[in-house]
């Protein structure tokens, strides 16, 4: 299947790139990283190779995470803003996905879409970062009965994770409905993630550190599991080694 390259660094006249469009510690620039760097594979191997180029999956994903995360939710205000917002144009690398395109982009890979924006605030998240555009990361919505070991803990880290599923399920319904107004754009990220390279640095920590938690997390349902089973058969073995 070939794509239409999403080229963000051919000079333009006035400006000479869209690389000098915004500034370094814009939001769009940091979904557009992290979206870059997630797995894909579901979206990109279902398109089949006849046909005209397609707008590749991860600019419509970035283009939709980063409305839906700024209060845009309607395809056609997202189409808009792609001739009227340059964070939107810099995501789009100045092209322009027409709003049939994101709504059949969405409709087609609403689960897979809905799962690789939870990967988006969960690295986010893991970065230190307190919000996501309109969107907290930091669990206020749970409820404050845990202590500050808690907090830091795997346990209170999945609830983190469920309540920022809830957070894109609530986001994608308000999509299908379309029924928003635009909010604020941008994103004033901490100074360290200032620069490309330090915040490509920090994506793939992240990504790291959120692998090794599900691996503990599957290594204690393992081990869980292997004591039910272990107590179950316990003293079935204990009667018969008493059988005379």
């Amino acid at each position: 299947m070939s794509f239409r390259p999403v080229d963000r660094d051919t000079s333009f006249l006035l400006p000479p790139s869209v690389d000098d469009w915004l500034p370094k510690d814009h939001l769009a620039r940091f979904v557009s990283e992290i979206v870059e760097q997630l797995d894909l594979s579901a979206l990109t191997l279902s398109y089949r190779g006849a046909g005209s180029a397609a707008y590749h999956p991860s600019m419509l994903l970035s283009l939709l995470i980063y409305g839906y995360a700024t209060g845009t939710y309607g395809s056609r205000r997202i189409e808009q803003a792609s001739y009227d917002s340059v964070a939107f144009r810099y995501i789009a690398a100045n092209t322009h996905p027409d709003h049939d395109t994101l709504c059949a982009f969405r409709k087609r890979f609403l689960k897979e879409i809905e799962a690789l924006f939870v990967q988006v605030l969960c690295i986010a998240k893991q970065m230190k970062l307190l919000r996501l555009g309109t969107v907290a990361l930091d669990g206020t919505k749970i409820h404050a009965n845990a202590s500050r070991h808690s907090a830091l803990s795997y346990g209170h880290a999945e609830k983190i994770e469920g309540q920022l599923q809830a957070e894109v399920a609530e986001l994608l319904a308000r999509a299908e409905a379309a029924d928003t107004e635009l909010q604020p754009e941008g994103l004033n990220l901490p100074e360290e993630l200032a620069r490309r390279e330090a915040r490509l640095k920090a994506i793939g920590e992240a990504k790291a550190e959120i692998k090794a938690r599900a691996l503990m997390r599957l290594a204690r349902e393992q081990a869980d599991y292997e004591a039910r089973g272990y107590s179950a058969r316990g003293p079935m073995r204990a009667r018969r080694q008493e059988t005379p």
